[in-house]
């Protein structure tokens, strides 16, 4: 007789909530057992199907998810574990209690759950995206997090290795310029304005008492200016050293789990996610973070060397002693550029190796320069005084003409690879990640000019005393402004064609619902819904024109600055009086409205941690940031899926090899594409026995558009071809999910789901039925019919469980 076997279905479905980590960490733990073998004498049925609920990055908790205030946890630790009801779990295994039967807890002990349902199981991992408000403050790193995500973006292009190379290390090489303008940024604040301007001004610094003991009319041993400039370089220090702390503590936490190692061989087609070292960045991300925490350190050395350096010029013991300390400096900086340069990720293998004495030595050696360059800059001289403002101005616009040079050498690539692979769906023609790293270095910019102005203003109240920040900086944030302007006119227009298209839906609605009762009302929300969810399909449309013009704004910004030398009013003065007007008025919003959006982007992020609905409004663009590998910037906010994604395939693999049960991943919006991700992970073997039901999912609309190298077109067919059977539901009212336009496969996409699922009242619908859009996929009748067709075409020759509805289409919407 066929041995018995159990069926697992894994849903992945979207909630929140943040009582996640309370939830998690006092939930009612037991020990795990191994799932022993089936009986080979037990009938086909005598084991029950399986699911395994995992929600989205919202968070939820197990008794919200498994419908039951009693739950256990059957495996994992407080931040990421599988739980069950209590009475599905069983008791756990006794061997000197003959009662137990040696059943272990992971093993189901019914035929099937307390409502005639499978069995289920849920994956609560929500403590790795949410929980502490204060993670919020990843928000302030958005720039790194942004240029990381253009290293993914790149077009596919099979076979083209080195192209491929050189676009990661142009990617690279813009992460590392954010670094040093963070730390320039820093620098610029709290060196030059406060430890020199401020500080070196008896007017301003009588205004702030806390920086009498500086002032040099107290001709204190802090008053020398080179003595001021290394005590204010700890604020620096203090940051860059709180970046390499986040960035290693996160990666100890969450990305330090190694994947499952597989022997077979991976499909050529399948992309990068199919490799074993996918998931699992630790050599390179050890290598980056130390480049970055030099690249920090150095920046801090050099704006204490190089203005010493600049006054001296007798004795000449100390002059001599600047230039060989430069010219260190200088070396070390271009170590740190060849690390970055020379290698990769090595995603064909998981590769364990740390690069130890490169690792440690690259971040000592720039600490042990910082050192000597603050006793350098103390060193006592005499007749130094502190006048005007450091010499800030080539820094930044040099990192400016850097980060533009390197931005367009990224388009040219990209539009290369492009070419040689075009897709039609692809976002921008594969200029999406040259798109996105321009608005990285744009947000850097435009941060460090706006903070650096508002300081600057704080400081000096009058504006008379201080000489202000770098030209540059003042000119990037009145770049604000016009950009603004294009960014609301763009999205009129979106609105007016939203308006049409709203229009042309009511009829299509109308139409729809022959023979019901018209009710204007009714037919205007199902077409404004319809309407508003296209407008995800216009995000190329939006980046495009914000980053042309975020270009050309640019480029006049830095040309201004370095022509005029002058800040935006000052330049204007003498010119027509409506240029002169706004320039002023430019200046004048850029800096205040940086401040406001810094304050807005905190708060926000805060209350998007503690309350459901906030997060659900940028949950989406936060959950496709995180969920990629910190492969070009270390220091941006934590990846969640390399804990995520070897939870899931671990727990896949190792379910399937005991039992040899049948395997349902089921996965809901973002937790589709995890989903997808574990699948490539999987064995060929055990991919075979493993279906697929995804439903209002980004893989295509999303990932696969902006993404096209890893979730492009041949990528989901090369997951199709090498899992068993897959359906994917979609709604025309999700702003999120929908088709997946696999090729040569047009039966994965289910018809559209109808939403609302009755027009008007009736019998079976007595009340209004609302518009779902993107959430409860799941008590769709039409999920539990797909789920049960997946089981019975997985394994044909085993009897699956009978669905409780009839199998009959869900009607189009």
């Amino acid at each position: 007789m066929e041995p018995a076997r159990e069926t697992l279905a894994v849903r992945v479905i979207p909630t929140a909530s943040h009582e996640c980590e309370r939830t998690v960490a006092g939930a009612q733990k037991h020990p795990t057992a191994p799932e022993p073998a089936p009986s080979p004498t037990a009938p086909p049925t005598a084991r029950p199907d399986l699911e395994l609920l995992v929600h989205g990055v919202g968070g939820t908790t197990p008794e919200k998810m498994l419908g039951d205030p009693r739950t256990v946890r059957v495996t994992g630790d407080d931040t990421a574990a599988v739980f069950r009801r209590a009475e599905d779990a069983g008791p756990p295994e006794d061997p000197d209690d003959a009662t137990s039967g040696g059943r272990p807890r992971d093993e189901p002990d019914r035929d099937g759950g307390s409502r005639g349902e499978p069995v289920q199981e849920a994956y609560v991992w929500c403590n790795l995206t949410s929980g502490n408000a204060s993670r919020a403050l990843w928000l302030l790193l958005l720039p790194f997090m942004v240029v990381n995500l253009a290293h993914w973006m790149r077009p596919a292009a099979p076979g083209r290795t080195r192209t491929i190379r050189l676009y990661g290390l142009l990617v690279r090489l813009a992460a590392l310029s954010l670094t040093v303008l963070l730390v320039a940024a820093a620098c610029e604040v709290a060196l030059d304005l406060v430890a020199w301007q401020c500080a070196g001004v008896t007017a301003c610094s009588g205004r702030h008492s806390w920086l009498s003991f500086l002032s040099p009319a107290g001709h204190g041993w802090w008053s020398a200016p080179g003595r001021r400039l290394a005590l204010a370089a700890l604020a620096p220090t203090a940051l860059t050293a709180l970046l390499w702390y986040l960035s290693h503590r996160t990666w100890s936490a969450y990305e330090s789990h190694r994947p499952m190692v597989r022997t077979s061989e991976t499909d050529p087609d399948a992309g990068a996610l199919a490799s074993p070292g996918f998931w699992y960045g630790r050599r390179l991300g050890a290598r980056l973070r130390a480049a970055h925490t030099a690249a920090g350190l150095l920046t801090v050395a050099a704006a204490l060397t190089f203005p010493a350096l600049r006054r001296d010029h007798h004795p000449a013991l100390l002059h001599t002693l600047g230039l060989i300390l430069g010219a260190a400096l200088l070396g070390w900086a271009l170590t740190v550029v060849v690390v970055v340069c020379r290698r990769g990720r090595s995603e064909a293998r998981l590769d364990p190796k740390t690069d130890r004495h490169l690792v440690r030595g690259l971040p000592l050696g720039a600490l042990a320069l910082l050192l000597l360059a603050a006793l350098y800059a103390g060193w006592s001289r005499p007749r130094w005084q502190s006048a005007g403002r450091l010499p800030g101005d080539p820094v930044f616009g040099t990192l400016m003409l850097i980060q533009g040079v390197l931005v367009l050498a990224l388009a040219v690539v990209a539009y290369d690879l492009y070419r040689r692979n075009p897709d039609p769906r692809a976002a921008m023609s594969g200029l999406g990640g040259p798109a996105v790293a321009l608005l990285a270095c744009a947000l850097g910019g435009v941060a460090s000019g706006g903070v650096a102005q508002r300081v600057a203003d704080w400081l000096d109240g009058t504006r008379s005393s201080l000489s202000g920040p770098p030209v540059t900086l003042t000119w990037q944030a009145s770049a604000i402004p016009p950009l603004l302007l294009v960014l609301l006119a763009t999205t009129a227009l979106l609105g007016v064609r939203v308006g049409r298209l709203a229009r042309a839906e009511r009829v299509r609605v109308r139409h729809q619902h022959p023979g019901e009762p018209e009710d204007p009302a009714r037919t205007r929300a199902i077409a404004r819904t319809r309407a508003m969810a296209t407008l995800t399909d216009r995000a190329p449309l939006l980046l495009a024109v914000v980053s042309v013009t975020t270009l050309l704004l640019g480029a006049a910004a830095l040309t201004g600055s370095q022509t005029t030398g002058l800040p935006p009013a000052r330049a204007a003065q003498g010119t027509d009086e409506p240029v002169r007007i706004a320039a002023e008025t430019a200046q004048a919003l850029g800096s205040w409205l940086v401040g406001v959006g810094l304050l807005l982007f905190v708060t926000w992020g805060r209350r998007a941690y503690k309350d459901a609905s906030a997060r659900r409004t940028i949950g989406i663009l936060w959950d496709v940031g995180t969920f990629w590998p910190r492969a070009a910037h270390p220091f941006a906010p934590p990846c969640y899926a390399e804990r995520a994604v070897p939870d899931l395939t671990w727990r896949t693999a190792t379910w399937t090899e005991r039992t040899g049960g049948r395997l349902v991943l089921s996965g809901h919006s973002q937790g589709s594409v995890l989903v997808a991700a574990a699948a490539w992970q999987l064995s060929p073997a055990t991919r075979e026995r493993v279906a697929l039901l995804t439903y209002g999912s980004p893989l295509e609309r999303l990932y696969g558009r902006w993404f096209p190298a890893h979730f492009g077109p041949d990528a989901l067919a090369a997951l199709h071809r090498d899992t068993g059977p897959w359906t994917n539901l979609y709604r025309r009212t999700d702003p999120i999910g929908g088709p997946l336009r696999v090729p040569g496969e047009p039966h994965v996409d289910h018809e559209p789901l109808a939403d609302p699922r009755a027009y008007g009242r009736s019998p079976e619908h007595p009340l209004p039925a609302p518009i779902l859009g993107h959430s409860d996929y799941q008590d769709d009748p039409a999920f539990a019919r797909a789920r049960a067709r997946l089981l019975a075409r997985l394994h044909p020759g085993l009897p699956a469980q009978r669905p409780s509805v009839q199998e009959d289409e869900a009607p189009m919407s």
